[in-house]
């Protein structure tokens, strides 16, 4: 009854909805500075490990391959529209890194990228992992708009497991930025807060995705291969640097391979 009750979802109410899902993952992630006031840094690699082995997976499998198929037919060589957005997205969230003040985990408050800026340290943390939800959030969204337009490489069961997948590895992003919030004596709730605040943004994404493709089914493929560079990009910029950036690697690798098989299971075994 509620599998049929989503089914008949207009596909921007579903997106919002999966990312709704997403985001309130974000927040459970973000709830543990309410039990724990440090993480074992090996966990933390190999958390951040799993979720750049998830969204590696559902870069391929949830929006690259779907994007190849869809244009296939379309007049152009089937991987011009997939070479095209997949470098696109990747510039988008270059252009987003070099002017968004931001600043990554374990790094000194003076090696802030972005603009100059006098925000404090908290805010600075939370809108580097904010900005790369971004991508997350549009990745779902365009899987349910591509889901609606009913061609037979998109399906509704495959978005579901794209967002699925996205959640999982936002548990280990929510825990990363409240817990060394935490350690820079901020209140347990102050750093559930800014959390949770994070994945805000995936909704809002979301949306604008599922509506996007919505309207200019035509730009379907290059909106896949667009949220799929756009995530490969947070994956080598930010995901895999921080999770090997110390002596214990292997934890991170493993957690990296475990990530991808769950993600491509996921998406062969319901998409």
């Amino acid at each position: 009854m509620l599998v049929g009750w989503f089914c008949d979802l207009d596909p921007v109410v579903q997106a919002l909805l999966a990312t709704c899902f997403t985001w309130g993952v974000t927040a459970l992630g973000a709830s543990a500075v309410f039990f724990f006031t440090s993480v074992s840094r090996t966990l933390l690699d190999g958390m951040l490990g799993f979720a750049a082995g998830v969204m590696i997976a559902a870069s391929y499998w949830s929006l690259l391959a779907p994007s190849i198929e869809m244009a296939e037919g379309s007049g152009v060589p089937a991987w011009l529209p997939a070479v095209v957005g997949f470098l696109l997205g990747g510039a988008f969230l270059w252009a987003v890194d070099a002017v968004l003040p931001h600043l990554h985990m374990n790094v000194p408050g003076n090696q802030a990228e972005g603009l100059s800026t006098t925000w404090q340290r908290s805010v600075l943390l939370v809108l580097a992992i904010t900005m790369h939800n971004i991508p997350e959030g549009l990745a779902v969204g365009v899987a349910f708009g591509a889901a609606a337009s009913e061609l037979s490489c998109a399906s509704l069961a495959g978005a579901v497991a794209l967002a699925l997948g996205i959640g999982l590895q936002n548990f280990p992003e929510g825990v990363a930025v409240s817990v060394p919030l935490r350690r820079e004596n901020i209140s347990r709730w102050r750093a559930f807060w800014y959390g949770q605040v994070s994945g805000m943004v995936e909704p809002v994404a979301g949306v604008i995705g599922a509506a996007a493709v919505l309207n200019m089914r035509p730009l379907l493929p290059y909106a896949l291969a667009f949220a799929a560079g756009a995530m490969l990009y947070v994956v080598v910029e930010e995901l895999i640097p921080e999770s090997q950036a110390h002596s214990i690697t292997d934890v991170a690798t493993v957690g990296c391979m475990v990530g991808f098989a769950l993600m491509m299971t996921l998406d062969v075994a319901l998409g």
